[in-house]
Order: C-alpha cells, then sequence, then structure tokens
C-alpha cells in the first residue's frame, strides 16, 4: 500500500513591527520550500515599522508563495492569529495542515517536515515544545522563562491536560478538518484574547473536539530575535488567570464538535 503524502502546509505569521525579522524568517522558509508545499500568511497588524511593504518585497522570493493580509490598525496577537487561521482555513484543503508560528525568526522552520509526520501519522495538534526531551529555551530571557514553566504547571494542573507540557509555545500545527470544525462553533469568538494567552485560549477551545495532541522538541532560537520583547510581564499573567477562571466557569459546548 503507498504512503499516503503529506498535504502543504499553511504558515501563520502574525506580525507586529517585524520588518527587521521577516526577512530572515522568509527566507528560511524558502529554503524549506525547496522541498515542502508550502504557503506562508503573513498577517500585518497594524505595523509602524514598514512590516507590510518588507513582505510585499519578498512575494516572489525562490518561488515561496507569500500572503499578506493587513490589519489598518494594531489588533493585538490574538486577533492577528484569527485572521491568519480564517484566511489560512479559506484557502487549505483537507490534506493540508496550519502552522502557526512566530515572526521574530525565534523558531526554525525546519520543523515543519516533522510537523507535518505528526498530523499524517494521526495528531490533530502538534506543539513544538520546549519542556519535553530535546527541547530547550535556555536563549531566552529568565522572566519569560519562568512565566512559560509558571503556566504550564498551572494548566497542567488545574485542566488535567497531562499530555501537554507546553501550553504557551507559539509554535504549532493544527490539522485543518479540526480547526474547521472549531471555527464552525465559535465563529468569531474562537480567538477572542488580543495577547500572548490567546495560544492558551485557542488550545483549551479545541480539546473541547477531543483532539490528539503530541509534542516535538523545540530548541528555541531567542538570540535571533530583532528588536525588544513585546510581552508585558504583568499584563500576560493576568490574562493568564481572567483565561483560567473563564474557562472554570464557563460550560462546555452542548454538543459533540
Amino acid at each position: 500500500m503507498a504512503t499516503p503524502a503529506r498535504g502543504r502546509a499553511h504558515f501563520v505569521l502574525p506580525a507586529y513591527n517585524e520588518a527587521a525579522s521577516l526577512p530572515s524568517l522568509l527566507r528560511r522558509i524558502a529554503d524549506v520550500a525547496r522541498t515542502e508545499q508550502i504557503t506562508v500568511w503573513v498577517v500585518d497588524d497594524g505595523s509602524s515599522d514598514g512590516t507590510g511593504d518588507v513582505v510585499e518585497g519578498m512575494t516572489d522570493l525562490a518561488g515561496l508563495d507569500v500572503r499578506l493580509v493587513r490589519h489598518p490598525v494594531n489588533l493585538g496577537l490574538g486577533q492577528a492569529v484569527q485572521t491568519g487561521l480564517r484566511s489560512a482555513l479559506a484557502d487549505a484543503g483537507e490534506d493540508d495542515f496550519i502552522v502557526v508560528m512566530d515572526a521574530d525568526d525565534t523558531h526554525d522552520p525546519v520543523l515543519v517536515t516533522r510537523l507535518g509526520n505528526e498530523i499524517l501519522a494521526g495528531a490533530d495538534v502538534v506543539i513544538c515544545s520546549r519542556f519535553v526531551a530535546g527541547g530547550d529555551d535556555k536563549t531566552a530571557p529568565l522572566f519569560r522563562r519562568m512565566l512559560s514553566r509558571g503556566a504550564a504547571v498551572l494548566f497542567r494542573r488545574v485542566l488535567g491536560l497531562v499530555d501537554v507540557h507546553d501550553f504557551t509555545s507559539g509554535f504549532r500545527a493544527y490539522r485543518v478538518s479540526l480547526l474547521t470544525r472549531a471555527s464552525t462553533h465559535w465563529g468569531e469568538r474562537l480567538v477572542e484574547e488580543r495577547g500572548f494567552a490567546c495560544m492558551v485560549e485557542l488550545l483549551l477551545k479545541l480539546r473541547h473536539c477531543h483532539p490528539v495532541i503530541t509534542e516535538v522538541p523545540l530548541e528555541l532560537q531567542y538570540d535571533r530575535k530583532q528588536g525588544p520583547s513585546k510581552l508585558q510581564l504583568r499584563r500576560t499573567i493576568v490574562q493568564y488567570v481572567r483565561l483560567l477562571a473563564r474557562d472554570r466557569l464557563t460550560p462546555a459546548p452542548y454538543r459533540e464538535l
């Protein structure tokens, strides 16, 4: 029996003032696209540094299929992720998968092969995890490392998702059919958080679809980051606590998703 082929990977890159980082990242994705089918969706979230113009100048990079979606004003990471997911879903085929990753060049796109293989093997969500064997985040600032680890312990214990070690990773792959089911149910409410908590929110909502979740090791390349971090520690902690409280108080969907 012939081995089924992997579908196209749709990279969603939510970008706010990433003009300095995107050229390097898009070139790295273009290198991977020599052996993988890839479409890139860059969501320019109201940047003021010419991020969209930089992307437009690279749309024919080595044959890489790059699509630009613009927000006239900054709406936050959550809405940028939502826009990217909806754009990709409108174009993706049933056998494709969607990869959300940071636009600051700290994630290695070569992992797309591993992600695609996990989806092909039956996973619905694949998390690039810093907290499994082979993963590493030592290049990140201490406060970010402590926040990510603390959030992982909190959500794992409270929610009982024992198969997940890295709840806050911004680098994940999703099966198209899973996102389609979730989007059909929640619509514009699929992602409501504006900040970094949106990645946890999406995972919490998807769990009602009973997905198969796996993790692959991620060596975070934070030393490649251009410019200051956009994470605001106090605000993000408040977002996590508020999200957890809302999740505990919100009833599960009334029907199977």
